[in-house]
């Protein structure tokens, strides 16, 4: 048996044994009804992830020295208490469970992470789109913002610093949406074009946005991911991400760079606000509402680029991922909605 994806896997039918390999971005000990142990481990490999049950009779193996050892005690075996972030090979089944279905591993395999086709970094998700092709649409609109924004934000974003580098390569989240390598760009993009696409289309009416100021806002939005999240080697929260939330992280990192710059004290309470207001309700974490037009656009912009991502990641899931016809997602916790994959009729 030859090792699938784990979208192969996703593919798979009802019944189906498969083998992968992947990297474990989560791993929970539950209980059973007679206390018996039983683990939930989720898994990722660059064709996206998955979620199975390993039941208590599960075997696992310990070959990270090239000699098969079983574990006969998963439970209390340090090397399993410690396996998030590793690589593991899984070999597993698909039953249903309450029509729909539930995987299973049934084998789990410890192995040697210095080998070439186990290092955990070969395993990490990353965006669809081309790095470098999100790269040069990025400095296309950070070369293109004019006005003290547009030189605050080539300040900010110096191609040769750490700001930089980390912002190229952060997921935007853990989970939700664009929670990959370069999620963080990728959504910041997409924000970014939205918000200037909406602020041209106001051009010339009586609340006229400011176009540097919007750009320049969606572009700032989410600095406070490159303290919130962190790659080590999958997408994971800071301690400052858990206790004090992206946009705080943001604010306090924006403060420090505008002081360093100098930022006038208009242009910096505009972008501020930005910052600060782009999650566009109090009930999901900004601290205040957007109260100007550029604000306004980029937190809609923010909730569109959100949900659409959203709505790919949920449609992958569905039997047939993106080539399925139509179909209605499972209820998405993140958008609060099930979401729907159609297509056109095909002409007879």
């Amino acid at each position: 048996m030859s090792n699938k994806t784990l979208a192969e896997v996703r593919a798979l039918p009802v019944d189906s044994k498969f083998q992968s390999v992947g990297l474990v971005t989560e791993l929970k000990e539950k209980r059973d009804k007679n206390d018996k142990p039983y683990w939930i481990m989720s898994v990722m490999d660059k064709s996206g992830a998955l979620d199975a049950k390993i039941w208590g009779n599960a075997q696992w193996f310990d070959l990270k020295d090239g000699v098969k050892k079983e574990i006969s005690e998963p439970s209390s075996s340090p090397l399993v208490q410690n396996l998030k972030g590793e690589t593991v090979g899984l070999i597993g089944s698909i039953t249903e469970f309450k029509g729909k279905p539930q995987y299973q591993f049934n084998q789990v395999w410890l192995v040697d992470q210095e080998r070439e086709e186990y290092r955990p970094a070969a395993f990490i998700r990353a965006s669809g789109v081309p790095v470098d092709r999100l790269e040069a649409e990025f400095w296309q609109l950070v070369n293109g913002c004019g006005g003290e924004a547009g030189e605050f934000l080539r300040f900010v974003f110096q191609p040769d610093s750490a700001t930089w580098q980390a912002f190229r390569t952060f997921p935007a989240a853990v989970a939700h949406h664009h929670a990959y390598l370069h999620g963080l760009l990728e959504h910041t993009l997409g924000v970014a074009r939205s918000a200037q696409a909406i602020a041209r289309s106001y051009q010339g009416t009586a609340y006229e946005p400011d176009l540097d100021i919007v750009v320049a806002g969606a572009l700032l939005h989410d600095l406070g991911k490159l303290d919130a999240y962190a790659l080590d080697p999958g997408p994971e929260s800071t301690l400052e991400g858990t206790v004090l939330d992206h946009i705080a992280t943001g604010y306090a990192r924006f403060v420090r760079l505008a002081d360093e710059f100098k930022l006038t004290p208009l242009t910096r309470t505009l972008l501020a606000h930005i910052i600060l207001s782009h999650h566009g309700q109090k009930e999901f974490g900004s601290p205040v509402l957007p109260a100007t037009p550029e604000a306004m656009i980029v937190a809609a912009a923010d909730n569109l680029d959100f949900c659409l991502n959203s709505w790919h990641g949920a449609v992958e899931q569905l039997d047939g991922g993106m080539e399925a016809p139509r179909a209605i997602s499972d209820f998405d916790f993140s958008t609060q909605r099930r979401l729907w994959k159609w297509r056109p009729e095909q002409p007879r």
